[in-house]
């Protein structure tokens, strides 16, 4: 059976073999020093060498051009018929450039009697000027005529396969080789885990099938498919599962590439946006246990950035002031920036602050708090204008890098109110510039008030949520989500993404609470085993130092800080709309009860496994997913009738005219403190602000909210022009600096 591949003609060849007299002609030949070109000490045995080594004339007349260059090349490719001087070639073009004593290793002889041979087949590929020696480093290269020889060697060892009529397969490596049945085998038992037995009957049945397709030309892929094809014909559904290639369908690919416009952070984040689906594909059908992974897809719950899952923690909790103070070691990490010296000077601290920022927002998928920044700052307080522009360089500067996902992760830096009053006011002024400089703030604040007086920024801090600020008040460690930090050590990374559909449980539950909290302490327990092994992958990575802040400046490897974090979606539509309890004393009672299961059933499960695990209810990006799963299985009638919005209630919401009419005691405010003390993960208390609000009212909210709340978020949101950036309370429908439509 004859395999035949498309080539565009022997012209292709006679190209390369024309440039190779070309670079032969005008490169030197001058003959080489051996005890300057090449270290080989004792290793050299010039009793080995051919004679014709030693016979090229250094000048030739006009007439000699052809004939050198025909015994050029003969001479080329004498060196080049010995497999020990291919491999040589091909070890310095992939790992180049290497030490003498690197080469002979990586090229198989390790042995003192293999010394000479090794030096022999060296000197001829110099000689040649296929490899060559830097001499001030002491490494050898390939050269760009050794380049182009391995190409052409390439090339005449895949065509000799064709022309022989053998099976040939284009491999993932970008190279054709002969089809070898035995490398399946080798496959199997080693990534399927199959008996050697059984290993070697599914690749029978495969072989037997290539030749009856009479495929043009094999594929890495194609033979993969025909694999695991058979193995689900004879029932062997584990091992085809082990088996199975993660990736994108070509024509997805093309469709990426065709609607490029719609991809954040441009080739970056088309690459970044390509890996993603292949790790989330790798986590649901690889990774995670098969009832975790089918809860998800069926919307019993929901991963948030399941390609990020296994790889990256969702918050970081971290303390500035150390990291900048001690300087910044990657590890080798981040070659191309500049090393992170001790601070000693403003201008150092303005650097050293942005690059830090830039570096340790890729260390985590959502958010870094940062405490300390307000004590990091008071050494530089005789200077407050000086000290508040390079803030806002800072800001501006570190916001650049990319993020990923349309939600980049958000650096918070944690401002109490009852420190240095005119450092802290230095620090709303910067960033209230910088609200204004930027479309879409990548920095966020995190106030407590739990110490200090609100009123005495609550002017400036409303100015910055009109300007689209990212502000969270709390008296306690919080993130941007309203996930509290319960202890006071750092750093401390909380693994989440993870919510609960609540009205998914109700649905199920017949309108039995009883039944309903069973289902959900059902769920929590094995959702909580795959959390923990995220943590265990994520701890592995920091620790090989794929996070190299994480890895080489903090504490974390030893303290094992971590929190795997629960999130309740729904509780409200849940208990009030499907199990039918009324918004009095007793519904609150329920709704109560619920949570203090999902905290009890959290705690246990974390004493066994010895690890915190905390309950939140705060937002999540399942809940739309949840709505239209809900809708498809039980009528969307049924989801309407629960809920007036496109999504499952995300902790509490309140609208600015409610809250003005709240105290301490009012029924709304009791729940949200009760349900903020059961949780001990926190609970995300949003206020809504209606467009084009101005800076008094919202000022008013602010102060309002933190008398009779523990923590609050003002939500409001600022037209932006997606074309110029800008920020206007004017506008609409278009915008009236550069006339565009489109307003975000």
């Amino acid at each position: 059976m004859f395999f035949s591949i498309k080539i565009k003609s022997w012209i292709r060849l006679q190209t390369l073999i024309t440039s190779i007299f070309l670079i032969t002609i005008l490169g030197s030949s001058k003959k080489l020093d051996l005890e300057e070109e090449i270290d080989l000490e004792s290793d050299m045995n010039m009793g080995d060498l051919d004679d014709d080594e030693l016979s090229l004339d250094e000048g030739l007349s006009g007439s000699q051009v052809l004939q050198s260059t025909s015994k050029r090349v003969r001479m080329i490719f004498s060196v080049m018929a010995s497999p020990n001087r291919i491999d040589i070639l091909r070890i310095l073009n992939s790992k180049g450039p290497l030490t003498y004593s690197e080469l002979k290793s990586l090229a198989g002889f390790k042995s003192k009697k293999e010394s000479g041979k090794f030096a022999y087949h060296l000197r001829k590929l110099l000689r040649q000027s296929l490899v060559a020696l830097n001499k001030s480093e002491r490494r050898y290269t390939i050269t760009n005529l050794g380049k182009l020889v391995l190409s052409l060697a390439r090339q005449i060892e895949e065509r000799s396969i064709i022309e022989s009529g053998k099976m040939y397969v284009r491999t993932s490596h970008s190279s054709i080789e002969e089809f070898n049945s035995q490398k399946i085998i080798q496959s199997l038992v080693r990534e399927g885990s199959l008996p050697l037995e059984l290993a070697q009957k599914i690749t029978e049945e495969v072989e037997n099938r290539i030749y009856k397709y009479q495929t043009a030309y094999l594929t890495g892929s194609l033979i993969r498919e025909l694999v695991n094809s058979v193995l689900l014909e004879h029932g062997h559904e584990e091992y085809r599962h082990k088996l199975a290639r993660v990736g994108l369908p070509i024509f997805e690919v093309q469709e990426m590439v065709s609607n490029a416009e719609n991809i954040e952070n441009g080739v970056e984040g088309l690459l970044f946006k390509t890996g993603r689906i292949v790790f989330a594909e790798h986590l649901l059908t690889s990774t995670l246990p098969k009832d975790i992974a089918d809860a998800h897809l069926s919307g019993d719950l929901h991963i948030t950035n399941p390609g990020l899952w296994s790889i990256l923690p969702d918050t970081i909790f971290i303390n500035v002031k150390a990291l900048i103070e001690d300087g910044i070691d990657l590890k080798g990490k981040y070659l191309n920036v500049c090393r992170i010296p001790p601070v000693k000077t403003l201008n150092n601290l303005s650097s050293a602050l942005s690059m830090i920022i830039a570096l340790i927002s890729k260390e985590a998928s959502q958010e870094v708090v940062m405490d300390d920044l307000i004590l990091l700052l008071s050494k530089y307080s005789k200077d407050l204008p000086e000290l508040e522009r390079k803030l806002v360089d800072t800001f501006t500067a570190s916001s650049i890098t990319i993020g990923y996902s349309k939600m980049p992760t958000v650096v918070s830096f944690r401002i109490p109110l009852g420190a240095e009053q005119k450092i802290v006011k230095t620090v709303l002024s910067a960033y209230k510039t910088y609200a204004k400089l930027t479309p879409l703030p990548k920095i966020g604040l995190v106030i407590d008030y739990e110490k200090g007086k609100i009123v005495d920024v609550s002017q400036t801090l409303s100015e910055i949520i009109i300007l689209g600020g990212k502000v969270i008040f709390a008296k306690q460690k919080t993130s941007q989500k309203g996930v509290t930090h319960p202890k006071d050590t750092t750093p401390v990374l909380h693994l989440g993404s993870l919510s609960i559909n609540l009205p998914r449980l109700a649905f199920e539950s017949n309108k039995d609470e009883t039944y309903f909290r069973a289902r959900l302490a059902l769920l929590i327990k094995p959702a909580l085993d795959s959390m923990a092994l995220r943590k265990k992958s994520i701890s592995n990575l920091i620790r090989l130092g794929v996070s190299p802040i994480l890895s080489a400046n903090t504490q974390y490897i030893q303290h094992s800080t971590v929190s795997l974090v629960i999130n309740l979606v729904g509780l409200q539509n849940a208990v009030y709309g499907i199990l039918g309890f009324k918004k009095n004393n007793e519904g609150q009672g329920i709704l109560y009860k619920v949570i203090e299961t999902a905290v009890d059933i959290a705690s246990k499960k974390g004493k066994n496994l010895g690890i915190d695990i905390i309950v939140s209810m705060t937002e999540s990006e399942g809940t739309e997913r949840f709505i239209a799963l809900d809708g498809e299985k039980y009528g969307k009638n049924s989801v309407q009738q629960i809920t007036n919005t496109e999504t499952y209630s995300q902790g509490i919401i309140l609208d600015i005219d409610t809250l003005t009419g709240l105290t301490g005691k009012s029924p709304e405010i009791t729940e949200c403190n009760k349900i903020g003390k059961i949780l001990n993960g926190g609970l995300l208390i949003q206020i809504t602000i209606p467009k084009h609000t101005k800076a008094d009212e919202i000022k008013k909210v602010i102060e309002k909210g933190a008398a009779i709340t523990s923590s609050f978020k003002p939500v409001m949101q600022v037209p932006i022009c997606g074309n110029c950036g800008s920020k206007d309370e004017k506008l609409e429908d278009k915008c009236p600096a550069c006339k565009s439509t489109y307003i975000l």
